[in-house]
């Protein structure tokens, strides 16, 4: 079996007087030409943020495309890691496995024709960081480096998005529909539920390496991807983890409190006293937490699920966001893919009890959520993985010309529909602006 060639390279040695942003986006424009790519960063966010962020790596070109059958999505995925290729694996989970897990379905419809789940061994990796470069790849490494540094960049036009941008649920019904979530909490149905919107744009015009790049200068988030699977782009700005393996480790990171930036420091620091000591947000922080806890419990050790943080309140560029971090020592018998298919979906984009709410969710919202809410990221050689929640994120396709963005907030009975629908608007603030930037 060939084996890659890695090659290390010195910032300094190879960019001259190119800086290294500009290497990074010249990879990135080569990449675009790829069948797929996906661009993980951290944004220099992980030594901040507990268990660090994304690795800074750049995956191009399909080597090897993993042979998913629907509906058994996992089982697949798990037969094809016991062939021990020992190599980086990238892809994703999209929200609708739920039903491969549950005996579930998905009512509505998605203009986007993705798989539930897709993932590939790349041709080249290229890992970034502080002050070198590493090309691995079966090729040449140089010449691959050589490739990328004489890639022209393309002007940027300051105009990145052409069209309209739709809700296609309208305020009132927003509002009537959180009202009927509160009877279903009051009839005792479930305790909490994620309820979630979608706006987008048809006939749509993007060019999405410019649109990732403001967005992510104007959200850089520790979980944030640029990529693209055939015709359908991804520019996530996420600041949650769904889940981490670190040799015998799980690490999950569920968010569920949010609140605006100050317009100064001390108002910043009584913002996030308030999200902090808020009765509503801790409660349903906690909700979740004790879901995630049962959901890592099924593939953990007896007595090694442990809340390291409750309520933490972190703080990114527009917002501060209450973040507990659950971790658990995963027990020898349980592989790879059943710690994931075990918390999958992500607690916090779902609600409690769990399938109820997913059942929940497929009633009332106006959209089959696909990709959004689902999980990107990668599994190491070392059989290792990490993977974000798909939140925060442009989805755009260039044959279809459709573009889309979701963002959703927690339904529990003290919900107030006004301000649920306000912090909505929050959550979609910095993907909006990027779209309608002048």
């Amino acid at each position: 079996m060939e084996t890659r060639v890695y090659q290390t390279y010195s910032v300094k040695d190879i960019t001259g007087f190119y800086s290294l942003q500009q290497f990074c986006t010249q990879a990135l424009t080569w990449a675009e030409a790829q069948d797929c790519f996906h661009f993980f960063t951290d944004n220099q966010l992980g030594s901040q943020y507990p268990h660090g962020g994304f690795r800074n790596l750049l995956t191009l070109g399909a080597r090897e495309r993993i042979l998913l059958q629907k509906d058994q999505v996992f089982s697949d995925m798990q037969k094809y890691l016991m062939t021990e290729k020992n190599d980086w694996i990238i892809g994703y989970w999209g929200y609708d496995l739920k039903n491969e897990i549950e005996e579930l379905q998905s009512h509505n419809s998605n203009p986007f024709t993705l798989p539930d789940a897709f993932f590939y061994i790349p041709e080249i990796l290229i890992f970034f960081e502080d002050d070198t470069i590493t090309i691995a790849s079966f090729d040449n490494p140089k010449q691959i480096l050589q490739t990328i540094l004489s890639t022209p960049i393309a002007q940027n036009s300051g105009l990145s998005f052409k069209g309209d941008i739709q809700q296609r649920t309208p305020k009132e019904k927003y509002l009537a529909t959180v009202e009927q979530l509160r009877e279903h909490i009051l009839d005792g149905d479930i305790y909490e539920i994620n309820y979630c919107m979608e706006f987008f744009s048809e006939n749509a015009v993007l060019q999405p390496l410019q649109a990732y790049q403001a967005l992510n200068a104007l959200s850089p988030m520790p979980f944030s991807v640029y990529g693209k699977v055939d015709t359908h782009y991804l520019l996530c700005a996420s600041p949650e983890r769904f889940l981490k393996k670190e040799r015998n480790k799980l690490i999950s990171m569920p968010i569920k409190g949010t609140i605006r930036r100050g317009v100064s420091p001390d108002e910043d620091v009584i913002l996030k006293d308030l999200l902090h000591t808020s009765v509503k947000e801790r409660a349903e922080n906690m909700m979740i937490v004790d879901l995630v806890r049962n959901d890592l419990a099924r593939s953990a050790r007896s007595g090694s699920v442990v809340v390291e943080e409750m309520f933490g309140v972190y703080t990114f560029a527009a917002l501060h966001q209450m973040i507990s971090t659950v971790v658990a020592e995963i027990r020898p018998e349980v592989d790879t893919i059943e710690a994931i298919r075990n918390a999958f979906p992500m607690g916090s984009m779902t609600g409690a009890p769990k399938i109820k709410a997913m059942e929940l969710i497929d009633q009332y919202e106006d959209l089959k959520r696909g990709l959004y809410s689902g999980a990107v990221g990668y599994f190491t050689p070392e059989g290792d993985f990490d993977f974000n929640v798909v939140i925060r994120s442009i989805q755009y396709d260039v044959t279809q010309h459709y573009l889309s963005f979701s963002v959703g907030s927690a339904i529990t009975y003290d919900a107030i529909p006004e301000q649920e629908y306000a912090e909505c608007l929050l959550k979609a603030q910095a993907m909006y602006t990027v779209l309608t930037a002048r």
